[in-house]
């Protein structure tokens, strides 16, 4: 690009982050390497006054050295409608906080570039987004009655019960036909959140691994497959599932080619999807992961086509 952009990076703390598999580290390497300026906040760290939204931000340099990853300076009040780009990637869960920051940052953006969209990214929570494209998935309930839950479940037997606004795994339960705990798992979830809970059909194929498929502006550009633990439901890697190589089948190129225009219409620049034996299972727009895995496998960095589209749309 021309010009070096003004990037804000609204993260959790850097100093906490695994430089060997971080996403937005790897975005913040590339940007850098590109002459880019960087600013580090915390989402605690944003205020709107009268318009304006600001942010306790310190310039920050980052390198691949661990134990010394990262250099900031001092804390100065970022007007951040008068940088180039906010890169949202705080981690979820999806809570009133996240939600708060998407509607603080929809003050600035477009004329500031948030990525990804703020008002998108609120209005396609990884769980609902996805219901959009039932044609994709495993039959799929969203419900807090009980009964409902109790016919889905004797229709399928085998279903995987989790919560709505969940992330990385947590709460997450694989009930089979002779598992007596569905009363007492609706019961523990009700009684700690009033929202609904999501009811799949469980997909045997999840031990073959559940595969993380990156979307760059739409177009589907790599893939990882995340194998379950021995004994254990779940993929996700902050729960030890493991990242092996992948490639991707005809059946996930047609998911891709299905909801890509979608994401790039809604502004969604970076989206990673969960595919479990040739269903869509999550949409993940929020703050997606996959982008050093895939490095490692393939030789591919995707953060350089991030970072190729995020140009692309600041310089028009």
């Amino acid at each position: 690009m021309a010009r070096s952009l003004k990037v804000a990076v609204q993260m959790d703390p850097i100093a906490s982050i695994n430089i060997d598999g971080d996403s937005t580290f790897a975005m913040m390497l590339e940007a850098q390497a590109r002459g880019h300026a960087l600013w580090h906040y915390h989402v605690r760290d944003l205020a709107l006054l009268g318009g304006r939204v600001l942010a306790q931000a310190q310039p920050v340099e980052v390198r691949r050295v661990k134990g010394d990853h990262f250099t900031l300076g001092a804390t100065e009040e970022l007007d951040l409608g008068q940088v180039d780009v906010v890169l949202m990637r705080q981690d979820p869960p999806f809570d009133m906080a996240y939600i708060t920051a998407t509607h603080i940052l929809e003050h600035i953006h477009p004329r500031t570039l948030v990525v990804n969209d703020p008002a998108s990214v609120r209005n396609a929570p990884e769980k609902l987004y996805v219901t959009h494209f039932p044609e994709l998935m495993p039959e799929t309930l969203v419900t807090a009655d009980v009964g409902q839950i109790r016919k889905f479940r004797q229709k399928h037997g085998d279903i995987i019960i989790k919560p709505l606004f969940g992330n990385g795994g947590a709460g997450v339960f694989h009930l089979r036909p002779d598992d007596p705990n569905m009363n007492a798992l609706v019961e523990m979830f009700t009684e700690r959140s009033r929202e609904p809970l999501v009811i799949q059909k469980y997909v045997p194929a999840v031990r073959e691994g559940d595969k993380r498929i990156i979307l760059v502006d739409g177009e589907a550009m790599g893939a990882i497959n995340r194998v379950p633990a021995a004994g254990e439901a779940r993929s996700n890697m902050h729960v030890g599932g493991k990242a092996t190589q992948t490639i991707m089948t005809d059946r996930e190129k047609e998911i891709c080619a299905a909801i890509g225009p979608e994401l790039r219409a809604r502004g969604m620049i970076f989206v990673g999807i969960d595919v479990i034996g040739g269903y869509l299972t999550e949409i993940n727009v929020t703050s997606p992961t996959g982008l050093q895995e895939i490095a490692r496998f393939d030789g591919i960095h995707l953060e350089r086509a991030i970072w190729d589209a995020i140009e692309a749309k600041v310089s028009r």
